[in-house]
């Protein structure tokens, strides 16, 4: 049975606004906006302005208030406002990855307590619906992977850079321009905004807790021009991938890297703000989700869709994290990577397993090799500037592939390498 919802909504940016906007358009969806939150209270808004108020207790103890749509910035102020909510019975939507992926755990036991809803689909991937996919459809034990483009101010950036030929820097200043990256961008080139992503993937893909701290990222601000350069003469192009992959029976590994992605792969073809996601499984084989992952309409997509979904007491079950069969984090696999530098003291190469393949220019060396995940989360070298560091088309390799015959290993010392 369908309920009314009367909302409490913090912020009124673009996706706020959107939001108010929908919901006063489209009644049947039961839904109505009674206050509206907001830091700054001089600035003109399109609403009236009895709706607003900079008090957020006007909204987290107004009884009549029974969901709460949280869409600040501030990851801390979130967390006040969702955690309050909850114990208030409130239900709860939120697009704050960061809160999402630091917190859950705790959330997750709040939500328990109030029997209240906590609903995030616009948190990964905009108008993507890839979380109540992964937590309606796929059963964990067929579920082989989980892959994809979960940063649109990245793959923007990547676009431009491969397609219109623009500097990094160039291509940051244009995506700045456009809006799809901050003002700061660290988030965002960092890889950190996609491994926040990646660890609420996690929980719904296979039923993994694992904080973003807990998982290798790398972003694409270490790129350089002579990677470019090498991904083109190959037919390749370079994507910021996030993914989890299921390595053993019940072993997940779990990374964010540059990854040069082939022609045949469905993440070739997608471009600028857009994000693409792929999964695997048993069963189904390969299946690929495509959308616009941010802007005031992907994102209020998703958060009408959760509204929609509270009218009928939606809530996400994790079934994974309570099934008997329980996945674990691994870190005991091999990656097949690109390293680029300047000399070799910019590296150690003794932390490779082997090394396929060796390229010099007058300014640049790169290196193809196969190096242990932990050694590649731990080395201090892969995070120095001028080193780049880009997964290959099969990035994993199994503890148990290993196997010294097959391997194609070129002596460093053979090769004049001191």
């Amino acid at each position: 049975m369908s309920k009314q919802l009367t909302v409490g909504l913090f912020g009124f940016g673009v996706v706020g606004e959107g939001i108010y906007q929908v919901l006063l358009q489209t009644p049947s969806l039961q839904a109505a906006i009674k206050r509206i939150c907001i830091k700054h209270p001089d600035k003109v808004r399109n609403a009236p302005a009895d709706l607003f108020t900079t008090d957020y207790n006007a909204i987290l103890n107004d009884d009549a208030i029974n969901v709460v749509v949280e869409l600040i910035d501030d990851a801390d102020e979130a967390y006040k406002i969702v955690t309050t909510a909850l114990r208030k019975g409130k239900h709860v939507i939120s697009a704050n990855k960061k809160l999402i992926a630091e917190h859950l755990q705790e959330i997750l036991e709040l939500q328990e307590q109030s029997n209240a809803s906590f609903l995030y689909e616009a948190a990964v991937c905009g108008s993507v619906p890839i979380i109540r996919n992964l937590e309606e459809y796929y059963d964990n034990d067929l579920l082989q992977s989980v892959y994809g483009i979960v940063n649109g101010s990245t793959n923007y950036i990547l676009s431009r850079i491969a397609s219109d030929g623009l500097t990094y820097q160039e291509a940051l200043l244009q995506a700045q321009q456009l809006g799809f990256a901050e003002s700061n961008p660290y988030l965002d080139v960092s890889g950190r905004d996609a491994v926040n992503k990646l660890s609420i993937l996690l929980t719904h893909a296979y039923g993994v807790l694992a904080k973003p701290d807990k998982l290798l990222y790398k972003g694409i601000d270490h790129l350089q021009a002579a990677d470019i350069h090498y991904a083109k003469e190959k037919g390749y192009k370079i994507k910021l991938v996030a993914q989890a992959v299921k390595v053993g029976a019940n072993k997940i590994a779990a990374f964010v890297l540059p990854q040069f992605v082939t022609t045949d792969n469905q993440l070739y073809n997608v471009n600028n703000e857009f994000n693409g996601v792929t999964l695997e499984s048993k069963l189904a084989d390969r299946q690929f989700l495509y959308g616009k992952g941010a802007g005031r309409f992907p994102t209020s997509s998703a958060v009408i869709s959760d509204l929609s979904a509270l009218r009928y007491q939606y809530r996400y079950e994790y079934k994974k994290l309570n099934s008997p069969v329980e996945h674990t984090l691994t870190t005991d696999y091999f990656l097949k990577v690109y390293v680029g530098f300047e000399s070799w003291a910019d590296i150690n190469k003794w932390d490779f397993e082997s090394i396929e393949a060796l390229y010099s220019t007058e300014h640049r060396q790169h290196l193809i090799g196969l190096i242990h995940a932990e050694k590649l989360a731990e080395a201090e070298w892969a995070n120095a500037e001028n080193v780049s560091v880009i997964a290959c088309p099969e990035a994993i390799v199994q503890k148990e592939a290993l196997v010294k015959k097959s391997l194609k290993k070129i002596s460093l010392q053979l090769a004049g390498v001191n």
